[in-house]
Protein backbone atom coordinates (compact mmCIF):
# COMPACT_ATOMS: atom_id res chain seq x y z
CA UNK A 1 0.00 0.00 0.00
CA UNK A 2 1.34 3.42 -0.98
CA UNK A 3 2.72 5.45 1.94
CA UNK A 4 2.53 9.25 1.87
CA UNK A 5 4.68 11.91 3.42
CA UNK A 6 2.39 14.53 5.01
CA UNK A 7 -1.27 13.64 5.21
CA UNK A 8 -4.24 15.84 6.08
CA UNK A 9 -7.64 15.07 7.57
CA UNK A 10 -10.05 18.00 7.72
CA UNK A 11 -13.44 18.21 9.34
CA UNK A 12 -15.83 19.88 11.76
CA UNK A 13 -15.86 16.98 14.25
CA UNK A 14 -19.11 18.38 15.60
CA UNK A 15 -18.81 16.25 17.65
CA UNK A 16 -16.16 13.64 16.80
CA UNK A 17 -17.38 10.05 16.46
CA UNK A 18 -16.13 6.58 15.52
CA UNK A 19 -16.25 7.32 11.79
CA UNK A 20 -13.96 10.30 12.26
CA UNK A 21 -11.56 8.28 14.38
CA UNK A 22 -11.44 5.49 11.78
CA UNK A 23 -10.59 8.07 9.12
CA UNK A 24 -7.80 9.55 11.23
CA UNK A 25 -6.33 6.17 12.18
CA UNK A 26 -6.40 5.00 8.57
CA UNK A 27 -4.62 8.16 7.45
CA UNK A 28 -2.08 7.91 10.26
CA UNK A 29 -1.16 4.37 9.21
CA UNK A 30 -0.59 5.48 5.61
CA UNK A 31 1.48 8.62 6.26
CA UNK A 32 4.85 9.50 7.69
CA UNK A 33 3.12 12.31 9.56
CA UNK A 34 -0.45 13.47 9.78
CA UNK A 35 -2.21 16.75 10.53
CA UNK A 36 -5.83 16.87 11.61
CA UNK A 37 -7.47 20.24 11.01
CA UNK A 38 -10.56 20.94 13.10
CA UNK A 39 -12.72 23.70 11.61
CA UNK A 40 -15.51 25.22 13.69
CA UNK A 41 -17.98 27.97 12.95
CA UNK A 42 -18.72 30.61 15.57
CA UNK A 43 -22.43 29.75 15.57
CA UNK A 44 -21.81 26.15 16.63
CA UNK A 45 -22.43 25.25 20.25
CA UNK A 46 -19.39 23.03 20.87
CA UNK A 47 -16.33 25.27 21.23
CA UNK A 48 -13.38 24.75 18.92
CA UNK A 49 -11.04 24.34 21.88
CA UNK A 50 -13.07 21.38 23.15
CA UNK A 51 -13.09 19.62 19.79
CA UNK A 52 -9.35 20.08 19.42
CA UNK A 53 -8.78 18.71 22.93
CA UNK A 54 -10.99 15.68 22.25
CA UNK A 55 -9.18 14.87 19.02
CA UNK A 56 -5.78 15.28 20.64
CA UNK A 57 -6.74 12.90 23.43
CA UNK A 58 -8.04 10.30 20.97
CA UNK A 59 -5.02 10.67 18.67
CA UNK A 60 -1.92 11.61 20.68
CA UNK A 61 0.38 10.48 17.86
CA UNK A 62 -0.84 13.03 15.29
CA UNK A 63 -0.80 16.82 15.13
CA UNK A 64 -4.20 18.40 15.71
CA UNK A 65 -4.76 22.09 14.94
CA UNK A 66 -7.89 24.22 14.92
CA UNK A 67 -9.31 27.07 12.87
CA UNK A 68 -12.46 29.17 12.93
CA UNK A 69 -14.23 28.90 9.57
CA UNK A 70 -17.35 31.05 9.33
CA UNK A 71 -17.80 30.65 5.57
CA UNK A 72 -20.86 28.66 4.42
CA UNK A 73 -19.95 25.85 2.04
CA UNK A 74 -20.97 25.86 -1.62
CA UNK A 75 -19.22 23.08 -3.52
CA UNK A 76 -20.17 24.68 -6.84
CA UNK A 77 -18.78 28.16 -6.14
CA UNK A 78 -15.08 28.68 -6.88
CA UNK A 79 -14.95 31.91 -4.88
CA UNK A 80 -16.30 30.11 -1.81
CA UNK A 81 -13.70 27.40 -2.26
CA UNK A 82 -10.99 30.08 -2.45
CA UNK A 83 -12.19 31.63 0.80
CA UNK A 84 -12.17 28.26 2.58
CA UNK A 85 -8.69 27.48 1.25
CA UNK A 86 -7.38 30.69 2.78
CA UNK A 87 -8.55 29.41 6.18
CA UNK A 88 -7.17 25.92 5.58
CA UNK A 89 -3.75 26.95 4.33
CA UNK A 90 -3.32 29.54 7.07
CA UNK A 91 -3.80 26.75 9.61
CA UNK A 92 -1.74 24.19 7.64
CA UNK A 93 0.84 26.11 5.59
CA UNK A 94 3.10 23.10 4.97
CA UNK A 95 2.99 21.02 1.79
CA UNK A 96 0.30 18.34 1.91
CA UNK A 97 0.89 15.11 -0.01
CA UNK A 98 -2.42 13.34 0.60
CA UNK A 99 -5.87 14.43 1.73
CA UNK A 100 -7.98 11.74 3.41
CA UNK A 101 -11.78 12.14 3.42
CA UNK A 102 -14.99 10.14 3.30
CA UNK A 103 -16.70 12.88 1.31
CA UNK A 104 -17.50 13.55 -2.33
CA UNK A 105 -15.61 16.84 -2.17
CA UNK A 106 -12.36 15.02 -1.38
CA UNK A 107 -11.09 15.15 -4.98
CA UNK A 108 -11.52 18.93 -5.26
CA UNK A 109 -10.06 19.55 -1.81
CA UNK A 110 -7.01 17.45 -2.64
CA UNK A 111 -6.61 19.15 -6.03
CA UNK A 112 -6.52 22.55 -4.36
CA UNK A 113 -3.84 21.35 -1.97
CA UNK A 114 -1.90 19.86 -4.88
CA UNK A 115 -2.22 16.50 -3.16
CA UNK A 116 -3.51 13.00 -3.78
CA UNK A 117 -7.10 12.26 -2.73
CA UNK A 118 -7.66 9.15 -0.61
CA UNK A 119 -11.27 8.10 0.06
CA UNK A 120 -11.90 6.07 3.22
CA UNK A 121 -15.19 4.19 3.67
CA UNK A 122 -17.33 6.77 1.79
CA UNK A 123 -20.42 4.60 2.25
CA UNK A 124 -20.05 4.62 6.06
CA UNK A 125 -20.32 0.83 6.09
CA UNK A 126 -17.84 0.26 8.93
CA UNK A 127 -19.27 2.94 11.21
CA UNK A 128 -22.81 3.94 10.22
CA UNK A 129 -22.83 7.27 12.01
CA UNK A 130 -22.53 10.96 11.19
CA UNK A 131 -22.20 14.22 13.05
CA UNK A 132 -25.78 15.04 12.07
CA UNK A 133 -26.99 11.77 13.61
CA UNK A 134 -25.06 12.36 16.83
CA UNK A 135 -26.43 15.87 17.21
CA UNK A 136 -29.97 14.62 16.61
CA UNK A 137 -29.74 11.67 19.03
CA UNK A 138 -26.62 11.48 21.21
CA UNK A 139 -28.04 8.63 23.30
CA UNK A 140 -28.76 6.58 20.19
CA UNK A 141 -25.18 7.11 18.98
CA UNK A 142 -23.54 6.68 22.39
CA UNK A 143 -21.44 3.65 21.43
CA UNK A 144 -19.85 5.64 18.60
CA UNK A 145 -18.45 8.28 21.00
CA UNK A 146 -15.12 8.40 22.81
CA UNK A 147 -14.93 8.86 26.61
CA UNK A 148 -14.25 12.63 26.65
CA UNK A 149 -17.23 13.29 24.36
CA UNK A 150 -19.46 11.08 26.49
CA UNK A 151 -18.33 12.99 29.57
CA UNK A 152 -19.18 16.29 27.91
CA UNK A 153 -22.62 15.11 26.77
CA UNK A 154 -23.74 13.10 29.82
CA UNK A 155 -26.64 14.71 31.66
CA UNK A 156 -25.42 15.03 35.25
CA UNK A 157 -28.02 14.89 38.00
CA UNK A 158 -27.19 15.75 41.62
CA UNK A 159 -29.13 14.57 44.66
CA UNK A 160 -28.48 16.87 47.63
CA UNK A 161 -30.04 17.65 50.97
CA UNK A 162 -29.54 17.92 54.69
CA UNK A 163 -28.23 15.08 56.83
CA UNK A 164 -30.27 11.88 56.84
CA UNK A 165 -32.77 12.96 54.17
CA UNK A 166 -32.24 10.03 51.81
CA UNK A 167 -29.83 11.51 49.28
CA UNK A 168 -27.72 8.36 48.99
CA UNK A 169 -30.77 6.10 48.84
CA UNK A 170 -32.34 8.16 46.05
CA UNK A 171 -29.15 8.55 44.00
CA UNK A 172 -28.51 4.81 44.09
CA UNK A 173 -32.13 4.00 43.27
CA UNK A 174 -32.01 6.31 40.25
CA UNK A 175 -28.84 4.68 38.93
CA UNK A 176 -30.40 1.24 39.37
CA UNK A 177 -33.59 2.35 37.64
CA UNK A 178 -31.78 3.54 34.51
CA UNK A 179 -29.43 0.55 34.41
CA UNK A 180 -32.45 -1.70 34.16
CA UNK A 181 -33.41 -0.01 30.89
CA UNK A 182 -30.57 -1.91 29.24
CA UNK A 183 -28.51 -0.99 26.19
CA UNK A 184 -26.27 2.02 26.72
CA UNK A 185 -28.28 2.84 29.84
CA UNK A 186 -26.95 -0.31 31.54
CA UNK A 187 -23.68 1.57 32.08
CA UNK A 188 -25.32 4.29 34.19
CA UNK A 189 -22.96 5.37 36.96
CA UNK A 190 -23.47 6.47 40.55
CA UNK A 191 -20.90 8.78 42.20
CA UNK A 192 -20.75 8.55 45.97
CA UNK A 193 -20.30 11.54 48.25
CA UNK A 194 -16.56 12.04 48.70
CA UNK A 195 -17.17 14.27 51.73
CA UNK A 196 -18.43 11.24 53.64
CA UNK A 197 -15.35 9.21 52.74
CA UNK A 198 -13.20 12.14 53.84
CA UNK A 199 -15.11 12.34 57.12
CA UNK A 200 -14.70 8.62 57.78
CA UNK A 201 -10.95 8.99 57.25
CA UNK A 202 -10.87 11.94 59.67
CA UNK A 203 -12.66 9.92 62.35
CA UNK A 204 -10.41 6.90 61.80
CA UNK A 205 -7.30 9.09 62.11
CA UNK A 206 -8.62 10.59 65.33
CA UNK A 207 -9.29 7.16 66.80
CA UNK A 208 -5.80 6.09 65.80
CA UNK A 209 -4.49 8.77 68.16
CA UNK A 210 -7.30 8.53 70.70
CA UNK A 211 -9.31 5.27 70.71
CA UNK A 212 -12.22 6.88 72.55
CA UNK A 213 -12.68 9.65 69.98
CA UNK A 214 -16.20 10.30 68.68
CA UNK A 215 -17.62 12.17 65.71
CA UNK A 216 -18.24 15.30 67.77
CA UNK A 217 -14.49 15.41 68.48
CA UNK A 218 -13.58 15.63 64.77
CA UNK A 219 -12.61 19.09 63.54
CA UNK A 220 -12.60 20.50 60.03
CA UNK A 221 -10.68 23.44 58.59
CA UNK A 222 -11.66 25.65 55.69
CA UNK A 223 -8.78 24.12 53.69
CA UNK A 224 -10.44 20.70 53.80
CA UNK A 225 -13.33 21.80 51.60
CA UNK A 226 -11.54 22.73 48.35
CA UNK A 227 -9.98 19.26 48.41
CA UNK A 228 -13.39 17.67 48.92
CA UNK A 229 -14.88 19.71 46.06
CA UNK A 230 -12.02 19.02 43.64
CA UNK A 231 -12.06 15.30 44.37
CA UNK A 232 -15.82 15.15 43.89
CA UNK A 233 -15.47 16.85 40.49
CA UNK A 234 -12.69 14.49 39.41
CA UNK A 235 -14.66 11.38 40.36
CA UNK A 236 -17.71 12.63 38.50
CA UNK A 237 -15.63 13.25 35.38
CA UNK A 238 -14.18 9.72 35.51
CA UNK A 239 -17.64 8.21 35.96
CA UNK A 240 -19.14 10.26 33.12
CA UNK A 241 -16.45 9.01 30.74
CA UNK A 242 -17.35 5.40 31.48
CA UNK A 243 -21.08 5.76 31.86
CA UNK A 244 -24.35 6.24 30.03
CA UNK A 245 -26.15 9.42 28.87
CA UNK A 246 -27.10 10.10 32.53
CA UNK A 247 -24.93 10.30 35.64
CA UNK A 248 -26.20 10.40 39.22
CA UNK A 249 -24.19 12.15 41.92
CA UNK A 250 -24.71 11.96 45.68
CA UNK A 251 -24.04 15.68 46.37
CA UNK A 252 -21.52 17.70 44.33
CA UNK A 253 -19.03 20.53 44.65
CA UNK A 254 -21.88 23.05 44.73
CA UNK A 255 -23.35 21.24 47.75
CA UNK A 256 -19.89 21.47 49.35
CA UNK A 257 -20.29 25.26 49.48
CA UNK A 258 -23.25 24.82 51.83
CA UNK A 259 -21.53 22.10 53.84
CA UNK A 260 -18.69 24.60 54.36
CA UNK A 261 -21.24 26.98 55.90
CA UNK A 262 -22.52 24.14 58.06
CA UNK A 263 -19.15 23.19 59.55
CA UNK A 264 -17.00 26.33 59.27
CA UNK A 265 -19.39 29.24 58.76
CA UNK A 266 -19.22 31.67 55.84
CA UNK A 267 -18.00 30.92 52.34
CA UNK A 268 -14.72 29.73 50.83
CA UNK A 269 -13.95 31.32 47.43
CA UNK A 270 -11.90 28.30 46.32
CA UNK A 271 -14.86 26.00 46.85
CA UNK A 272 -17.11 28.45 45.00
CA UNK A 273 -14.71 28.51 42.03
CA UNK A 274 -14.52 24.73 41.96
CA UNK A 275 -18.30 24.46 42.00
CA UNK A 276 -18.59 26.95 39.14
CA UNK A 277 -16.21 24.87 36.99
CA UNK A 278 -18.40 21.78 37.27
CA UNK A 279 -21.20 21.11 34.82
CA UNK A 280 -24.47 19.70 36.11
CA UNK A 281 -27.93 19.83 34.62
CA UNK A 282 -30.46 19.06 37.36
CA UNK A 283 -30.49 19.10 41.16
CA UNK A 284 -32.91 17.03 43.25
CA UNK A 285 -33.35 18.52 46.73
CA UNK A 286 -34.46 15.96 49.31
CA UNK A 287 -36.79 17.39 51.96
CA UNK A 288 -36.24 16.54 55.64
CA UNK A 289 -39.95 16.46 56.44
CA UNK A 290 -41.23 12.95 57.08
CA UNK A 291 -37.75 11.39 57.10
CA UNK A 292 -36.55 10.04 60.44
CA UNK A 293 -33.09 11.15 61.53
CA UNK A 294 -30.69 8.21 61.73
CA UNK A 295 -27.42 8.70 63.59
CA UNK A 296 -24.95 6.48 61.75
CA UNK A 297 -21.93 7.70 63.69
CA UNK A 298 -21.13 10.55 61.31
CA UNK A 299 -24.16 12.77 61.98
CA UNK A 300 -25.00 15.18 64.75
CA UNK A 301 -27.16 17.87 63.19
CA UNK A 302 -30.78 16.79 63.40
CA UNK A 303 -31.83 20.23 64.62
CA UNK A 304 -30.01 21.85 61.67
CA UNK A 305 -31.89 19.98 58.96
CA UNK A 306 -34.55 22.68 58.40
CA UNK A 307 -31.82 25.33 58.15
CA UNK A 308 -29.81 23.24 55.66
CA UNK A 309 -32.85 22.52 53.51
CA UNK A 310 -33.55 26.26 53.40
CA UNK A 311 -29.92 27.07 52.57
CA UNK A 312 -29.79 24.56 49.72
CA UNK A 313 -33.06 25.91 48.34
CA UNK A 314 -31.91 29.52 48.63
CA UNK A 315 -28.52 28.90 46.99
CA UNK A 316 -29.97 26.82 44.17
CA UNK A 317 -32.42 29.63 43.48
CA UNK A 318 -29.85 32.43 43.81
CA UNK A 319 -27.43 30.79 41.40
CA UNK A 320 -30.09 29.92 38.84
CA UNK A 321 -29.58 26.18 38.99
CA UNK A 322 -32.38 23.97 37.70
CA UNK A 323 -33.84 22.01 40.60
CA UNK A 324 -36.91 20.33 41.98
CA UNK A 325 -37.78 19.28 45.52
CA UNK A 326 -38.65 15.66 46.24
CA UNK A 327 -40.96 14.81 49.12
CA UNK A 328 -43.16 11.99 50.33
CA UNK A 329 -42.40 8.29 50.61
CA UNK A 330 -39.36 6.63 49.12
CA UNK A 331 -41.43 5.43 46.15
CA UNK A 332 -42.97 8.83 45.60
CA UNK A 333 -39.58 10.50 45.66
CA UNK A 334 -38.16 8.05 43.13
CA UNK A 335 -41.15 8.47 40.80
CA UNK A 336 -40.90 12.27 40.96
CA UNK A 337 -37.16 12.13 40.31
CA UNK A 338 -37.45 9.72 37.38
CA UNK A 339 -40.08 11.95 35.77
CA UNK A 340 -37.79 14.97 36.10
CA UNK A 341 -34.79 13.12 34.66
CA UNK A 342 -36.83 11.75 31.77
CA UNK A 343 -38.00 15.28 31.03
CA UNK A 344 -34.39 16.50 31.08
CA UNK A 345 -33.30 13.81 28.62
CA UNK A 346 -36.34 14.39 26.41
CA UNK A 347 -35.46 18.05 25.95
CA UNK A 348 -32.33 16.94 24.09
CA UNK A 349 -28.86 18.37 23.90
CA UNK A 350 -29.56 21.59 21.98
CA UNK A 351 -26.75 21.63 19.43
CA UNK A 352 -26.96 24.73 17.27
CA UNK A 353 -27.20 24.05 13.54
CA UNK A 354 -23.94 24.22 11.59
CA UNK A 355 -23.55 26.65 8.73
CA UNK A 356 -25.53 25.61 5.66
CA UNK A 357 -23.85 23.61 2.88
CA UNK A 358 -24.72 23.58 -0.78
CA UNK A 359 -23.67 20.43 -2.56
Amino acid sequence: MRRHGHGLVLGKFYPPHAGHHHLVRTARDRCERLTVLVCAASVESVPLVDRVAWMREAHPDVRVVGAVDDIPMDLNDAAVWDAHMEVFTAAVPERVDAVFTSESYGEELARRFGARSVLVDPGRTLFPVSGTAVRADPAGCWDFLEPPVRAALARRIVVLGAESTGTTTLARALADHYRRRGGVWARTQYVAEYGREFSEAKLAALRGRWPGGQWEDVTFTTDDFPLIAETQNAREEAAARAGSPVLFCDTDSFATTVWHERYIGGRNPLVEETADRATHHLWLLTDHEGVAFEDDGLRDGEELRPWMTDRFRAELTRTGRRFIEVTGSRGERLARAVAAVDELVATGWHFTAPLPERR
